[in-house]
């Protein structure tokens, strides 16, 4: 007797939870689609690096320190805004960039990049905010240690860098010497010459 009132009552809660278990799952099911349609994308470091810091260099990361030369300011210093050029190390052969956001002191600075850390199983992922501090023997930025999510904490290799890319053109170097002051005298009277010629 008891089995028998046992088993109405169990098909009875099952009935009674079914529609909440259902809903349940349609929850989750569209929470979980709309989580990755609002994912970003697989990114690169280049074209973030890009984007935050307004640097138009395009191309590889390895390739930014030498394209910057003559168009974009270089230098040994971390500013805010400045592209930092890691040279290809390891596993890392096409170079890393990444953009300085803040600078905490003469060894730490803030930088945003993307397809540094695998977060939550996934390469490609943007970072911004996380540390870097210079570990180079003469505290000139040659080397670095990055921030690496999975450990939370600053990974262990010292990753290789060029310097900094600042967003601004690059200075022209100062013509010295009695070469180049005669020809920028010489050019002006040789265009007034030329002038009278006609």
């Amino acid at each position: 007797m008891t089995a028998r009132l046992l088993i109405p009552a169990l098909a009875a809660l099952t009935i009674w939870t079914a529609p909440a278990s259902a809903r349940a799952i349609e929850d989750i099911d569209s929470i979980s689609d709309r989580a990755e349609v609002s994912m970003p994308a697989y990114l690169q470091c280049v074209p973030y690096a890009r984007q935050v810091s307004g640097i138009g260099i395009y191309g590889d990361a390895h390739t930014w320190w030498g394209q910057a030369e003559g168009r974009f300011a270089k230098g040994k210093t971390p500013r805010p805004g400045a592209v930092m050029a890691f040279k290809p190390h390891g596993n890392m052969r096409l170079g890393h960039v990444a953009a300085v956001s803040r600078v905490i002191d003469s060894r730490t600075v803030l930088i945003r990049h993307a397809n540094w850390s695998p977060i939550n199983g996934r390469r490609g992922q943007i970072e911004d905010d996380v540390r870097a501090i210079d570990v180079s023997p003469d505290n000139d930025w040659s080397e670095v240690r990055v921030w690496f999510a999975p450990n939370q904490a600053l990974g262990g290799t010292h990753w290789p860098v060029h310097g900094f890319i600042y967003n601004r053109k690059a200075d022209r170097a100062p013509e010295t010497g009695i070469v180049s002051r005669i020809a920028r005298v010489a050019d002006p009277i040789g265009r007034i010459i030329a002038g009278l010629k006609r």
